[in-house]
């Protein structure tokens, strides 16, 4: 098993000697996939995650303290919290993109032989569009299809995930905010990454659209992924809960 650690000098990679419970389930996870109507399988790649006394800091000051958990595949943590509570800042920090203030947080890769780098396992949705407004929905698909090595088959079954097509060779200038929306959560599907860190990614969509967002996220953890999401909505049960600004 291979871990991937982040301290407050910095990123690095160590090996872990101690013995690790095995966290993938097949035979479960092809059970939920059944029952969900989808062919897609399990994730190759079993990521397991672990804050400990995490800290982050804003413009210098400190905004978050003391979180620490432990995830296996599979697992999904709600960030809840008012706005400046520190929710996006964690989200960067667990993606790597901006430094840990305090505490470790332990990324468990896999196998050493067989995992996927950490930059390459983990799919960021951050809060603003990243929709090109002169391209169609469909053109900015392929975009993102080609940065993250995905067929062209994929562009249709992500666009079908959010139930976009409808408006999906339409100029993305011409979308709502809400279009938008599903248009970058549409993303996660052609990166096709076991770990998501999403920010507000039901910020201007509908009833119906928060309904999409539950369904790719129960796919996803079906397959054995791990998400972590700030929302102020109730995604369903099965989250574990973590308030901020309190």
């Amino acid at each position: 098993m291979r871990s991937f650690v982040s301290s407050q000098t910095g990123i690095s990679c160590a090996h872990c000697r101690a013995a690790v419970a095995c966290w993938a389930k097949p035979v479960l996870m092809l059970e939920v996939l059944c029952s969900l109507g989808t062919l897609m399988e399990p994730y190759a790649q079993q990521i397991g995650f672990e804050a400990e006394n995490a800290g982050c800091d804003r413009a210098g000051e400190p905004v978050v303290r003391g979180v620490s958990f432990s995830f296996s595949p599979g697992d999904a943590l709600q960030l809840f919290g008012p706005n400046g509570s520190g929710k996006s800042s964690l989200l960067s920090m667990f993606a790597g993109l901006i430094p840990l203030a305090e505490g470790a947080l332990r990324w468990h890769l896999g196998d050493e032989q067989s995992a996927t780098p950490f930059e390459q396992s983990v799919f960021f949705l951050g809060h603003d569009a990243s929709v090109k407004p002169s391209l169609t929905a469909r053109e900015n698909l392929s975009f993102w299809a080609a940065c993250y090595g995905a067929g062209k088959e994929r562009i249709d079954a992500a666009i079908d995930s959010v139930k976009a097509m409808t408006f999906a060779d339409l100029r993305a200038s011409r979308l709502s905010a809400g279009q938008r929306r599903r248009i970058d959560l549409a993303r996660a599907v052609l990166a096709d990454r076991p770990v998501w860190l999403l920010d507000e990614p039901a910020a201007a969509i509908d009833s119906d659209g928060v309904e999409v967002i539950r369904n790719m996220i129960a796919e996803h953890r079906a397959r054995g992924g791990l998400a972590i999401i700030a929302t102020h909505d109730h995604l369903g049960s099965g989250y574990q809960r973590l308030e901020l600004g309190r």
